[in-house]
């Protein structure tokens, strides 16, 4: 028999024993769900991002607020994130100017009111990344586990034969090591993900509570006059 064939990756992962067959059908599965959230995330946050470029270069361009409010009231599902924090702090100011309170009365509670959309847009945003990091920590034990189960399952046969040699135990080996593969395939790329969006996610979380700061200090001086 080829031995090379024998040792095909197929060939072992047919050759398996249950339990690692089970171990490797976690790993695939977790595999299949890490790279449908890096292809989620990746396009939702490039999205945001040039959603929030778009209402910023309108914003700096000298558009009065209560157009761009019209604007974002009009396209709520279309808005940015930015874009929703910025209408849900101008419709706040709008009805407190209408109102008796103070001018640092106004700007708290427009500060409330952004906040409270912000927290909710980043809550969003963030979404799948528990999962990615989940991923990118346990599989590489998953397939740890797979690959004890198998070499103890390939040294325990052993006992049954009068002439053991390397190639007897190599094949069960090389079954074991499989998961070991597979599950550094389901993590490296859960891992480095994880870190490339949560870095991205963070800029751009600074980069929207700086415009927040900004603009609240628009509405402040606004409430003055």
């Amino acid at each position: 028999m080829n031995a090379t064939a024998d040792l095909s990756i197929l060939t072992l992962i047919a050759n398996a024993s249950i339990v690692v067959k089970i171990v490797l059908a976690i790993l695939i599965v977790l595999s299949l769900a890490s790279w449908t959230v890096i292809f989620r995330k990746f396009f939702a946050i490039t999205r945001a991002t040039r959603q929030t470029d778009d209402f910023e270069s309108r914003f700096w361009s000298g558009t009065e607020l209560t157009k761009l409010l019209e604007t974002a009231n009009r396209s709520r599902d279309a808005a940015g994130m930015e874009e929703r924090i910025f209408a849900a702090g101008m419709n706040e100011f709008m009805k407190q100017r209408q109102s008796p309170a103070s001018g640092g009365d106004v700007v708290n509670r427009v500060s409330r009111a952004m906040r409270a959309v912000f927290t909710r847009e980043m809550d969003h945003l963030e979404g799948g990344l528990p999962l990615l990091a989940s991923i990118g920590s346990t599989s590489p034990y998953i397939g740890l586990f797979g690959t004890v189960w198998g070499i103890m399952n390939a040294f325990t046969g052993l006992s049954s034969l009068e002439n053991a040699s390397l190639a007897v135990v190599a094949p069960g080996i090389a079954e074991a090591l499989v998961a070991t593969a597979i599950g550094l395939f389901a993590a490296i790329p859960a891992v480095a993900a994880y870190n490339y969006f949560n870095n991205r996610t963070g800029r751009l979380s600074n980069r929207v509570e700086g415009f927040s700061e900004e603009f609240l200090n628009i509405l402040e001086r606004q409430s003055r006059s």
